[in-house]
């Protein structure tokens, strides 16, 4: 089964996708979103349509909003998730959602890990060298991971 984790953000929204038996790393990235305004969400839809026809996942696993104090940013990313949510419901792929500690706890064991502990499991249970470019890519194959793990329970 392919998996396909993704972290949404307000202009890099980072992309994971793992073979879950047995787990291996097939690809990751990050889309860049540079275009202001309602354009970033058309912008975003077209990437991840492009991403879901290569990829052809079986499964999707978003991370849910983790809300701070800057709600005009949570804003932003719930209208990205919104669209991304509707592009993987478009496709009729079946979306997992998680939190941040979920992920955390799954991945490293500790709810509260930064992105330096996170990004080392990833490439231990990965078994590559090292996840190149953005955290926002080793985020969403941690998101990846998560699914496949829970996926077999």
């Amino acid at each position: 089964m392919k998996i396909l984790g993704i972290d949404p953000g307000t202009s890099r929204i980072g992309y994971g996708l793992v073979n879950d038996r047995p787990l291996t790393l097939i690809n990751y990235g990050v889309l860049e979103i540079t275009d202001k305004g309602n354009d970033k969400l058309l912008v975003l839809a077209s990437g991840l349509e492009k991403l879901i026809l290569d990829a052809k996942p079986d499964l999707a696993a978003v991370e849910k909003i983790f809300f701070s104090t800057n709600r005009k940013t949570a804003i932003d990313v719930a209208q990205a998730r919104g669209v991304i949510l509707y592009c993987l419901l478009k496709h009729k792929i079946a979306i997992r959602e998680y939190g941040p500690q979920e992920v955390k706890m799954a991945v490293t064991s500790y709810g509260l890990a930064d992105k330096k502990a996170v990004a080392k499991m990833v490439t231990k249970l990965l078994n590559v060298q090292e996840i190149s470019g953005h955290d926002d890519a080793s985020d969403a194959l941690a998101i990846a991971i998560t699914a496949a793990n829970m996926n077999r329970l």
